[in-house]
C-alpha cells in the first residue's frame, strides 16, 4: 500500500520539480541578461497572441469532432463553476480579512496555462497518465482538457475582471492603438481627418524595425482604409448608449487569440473534411497534415516551455529588485496563509470529492478516468502571473508591487505541493473506475 502511494508521489513531485526547473531557466536567462524586461513581455505578447491559439487549434480541433463533441462539456461548465465560485470567495475573505486588493485576484485566477501543460508532459515522462488511459493520444487529450479550461478561466477574466487586468495580455502592455485615435477624437474636424490620414501613411512609409513587408502601394492603402475604418467606427461608438456601449465593451472582452484559437479548433474538429484534411494520415485524406498542421504544432509547442521560462524571468526582476533593498515591500503572512491554504489545499479537496462523487454516484461525466484526474486538478495550484498586471493596470505603489513579486516568488517556490493534489487525484480517478 505504501509503495502504490510512493511511487506516484514520486512521479508526480519530479513533475513538479522539473517545471520550477524551467522557472530556474527563466530567472538565470535574466541574470545573465540574455533576456530583458522588454524581450520577456515581446515574447509572453508573442505566446498569448501566436503559440497559445496555434497550440488550441491543433489540440481542440484533432480532438473534437461530431462524434466526441460532447465531451468537452463537463470541461467546460467545471470551469465555469470554480472560476465564478473562486472570484466570489476572494471578495468575500478581502472584505472579511481587510487583506491587500491584490488578494482577490490571487485567490480568483489561478496558472490554468503554462503551468498545467509542462506538468502534463512531465507527468507522461513519468508514466503516471498510462495508469489512467493508455492510449497513444492520452497526453495531447489531458493537454486539450486544460486548454479549455484555461480558455474558460481566461475569457471570463478578461470579461468579469477588466479594471483588475488587461485583457489579452499577461504584462498589461499599453495600448497605443487606442490612444492615438482618442487623440484624434479629441483634435477632430473635417479639415484633420485629410492630415490624420497623410500623417499615418508617411508613418507606415518610415523605414524601421516595424515597416510592413508588403509593396508600397499595398501598405499605403492598407493604412488609408485601416484609419477610415477605425474612425468611423469611433463616431458610431459615440453615438451609442451608454446600455449599448456596457453591452458591446462585455462581450468585446469574450474577442480574444486563445477563444479564437479554441473556436478555430472547434469548427476545423466538427466539420469532418476538414477534420480529415488537417489531422488523418496523409494516405486518409489528411493531406494538410505534413505541412500545415505539423506547421500549427510547431508553434503551439513552443507554448509551455516559453511562457514559464518568461515567468522565471518575472520572478528573477522582482528577487533582484528585493536585493538592492530598495522599497523591497511586504507580504503579510495571513494573506499569503489564506491564498496558499485555498490553492494547494481548499480547491483541490473540494474538487477532488465533487469530481469523485459525480463520477462514481452519477451518469453526467462520461467515462473517461484522464477527463476526472484533469477536472480534479483544474482549480488547483499557484496563482496566475497575471497578478503582477493587477498592479501595473491599479496603478499601485513600488511597495506594493514588491510585495506582489515576492508573493509570487513564495507562491512558485512552493508548487512543489502540487504533488500532494496530483497523487490524491491520481488515485480518486483509479479508484472511481474499479466502481
Amino acid at each position: 500500500m505504501a509503495n502504490d502511494i510512493l511511487v506516484p508521489f514520486l512521479g508526480a513531485l519530479q513533475a513538479s520539480i522539473a517545471v520550477l526547473f524551467t522557472i530556474f531557466a527563466g530567472v538565470i536567462a535574466a541574470q545573465f541578461r540574455l533576456l530583458s524586461e522588454q524581450s520577456s513581455k515581446a515574447i509572453s505578447r508573442f505566446c498569448v497572441r501566436i503559440c497559445l491559439p496555434c497550440l488550441l487549434i491543433v489540440n481542440v480541433g484533432s480532438q473534437l469532432s461530431l462524434e466526441t463533441g460532447s465531451r468537452f462539456v463537463p470541461i467546460i461548465v467545471w470551469a465555469i463553476i470554480y472560476n465564478v465560485l473562486s472570484m466570489l470567495l476572494g471578495l468575500a475573505i478581502t472584505k472579511m480579512f481587510k487583506t491587500p486588493s491584490w488578494t482577490t485576484p490571487a485567490i480568483a485566477f489561478n496558472n490554468t496555462t503554462s503551468l498545467p501543460l509542462l506538468l502534463v508532459s512531465s507527468l507522461a515522462a513519468t508514466g503516471l497518465l498510462d495508469s489512467l488511459d493508455p492510449s497513444p493520444d492520452v497526453v495531447q487529450r489531458a493537454k486539450s482538457y486544460f486548454l479549455i479550461n484555461a480558455m474558460v478561466g481566461n475569457s471570463l477574466t478578461f470579461a468579469l475582471g477588466p479594471k483588475l487586468l488587461n485583457g489579452q495580455e499577461e504584462d498589461a502592455p499599453d495600448n497605443p492603438e487606442k490612444e492615438e485615435f482618442e487623440e484624434v477624437e479629441e483634435e477632430e474636424n473635417e479639415a484633420d481627418v485629410p492630415r490624420q490620414i497623410e500623417a499615418q501613411r508617411e508613418e507606415a512609409e518610415d523605414i524601421n524595425e516595424d515597416t510592413s513587408l508588403l509593396p508600397g502601394r499595398v501598405a499605403r492603402h492598407g493604412t488609408r482604409a485601416h484609419f477610415r475604418s477605425y474612425l468611423h467606427g469611433w463616431r458610431y461608438w459615440k453615438e451609442l448608449p451608454p446600455w449599448a456601449k456596457m453591452a458591446l465593451d462585455f462581450l468585446y472582452q469574450f474577442v480574444n487569440p486563445p477563444v479564437i484559437g479554441a473556436a478555430l479548433g472547434a469548427f476545423v474538429g466538427l466539420i469532418p473534411s476538414l477534420h480529415t484534411l488537417m489531422f488523418e494520415d496523409q494516405e486518409n485524406g489528411g493531406y494538410l497534415n505534413a505541412w500545415l498542421t505539423s506547421a500549427l504544432r510547431n508553434v503551439g509547442d513552443l507554448f509551455a516551455a516559453l511562457q514559464v521560462i518568461i515567468d522565471g524571468v518575472k520572478l528573477s526582476r522582482a528577487l533582484l529588485r528585493m536585493k538592492k533593498g530598495e522599497e523591497s515591500g511586504h507580504v503579510p503572512w495571513l494573506p499569503l496563509v489564506i491564498i496558499t491554504t485555498v490553492r494547494f489545499i481548499m480547491w483541490p479537496a473540494i474538487s477532488i470529492g465533487v469530481v469523485y462523487l459525480l463520477a462514481t454516484k452519477t451518469n453526467i461525466l462520461p467515462a473517461d478516468p484522464l477527463m476526472w484526474f484533469v477536472m480534479m486538478l483544474m482549480p488547483g495550484g499557484p496563482p496566475g502571473m497575471k497578478l503582477t498586471a493587477l498592479a501595473d493596470v491599479n496603478g499601485s505603489d513600488a511597495d506594493e508591487k514588491m510585495g506582489i513579486a515576492k508573493f509570487l516568488t513564495i507562491s512558485y517556490s512552493i508548487s512543489p505541493l502540487l504533488s500532494f493534489s496530483v497523487v490524491a487525484s491520481l488515485k480518486a480517478s483509479q479508484a472511481a473506475v474499479s466502481k
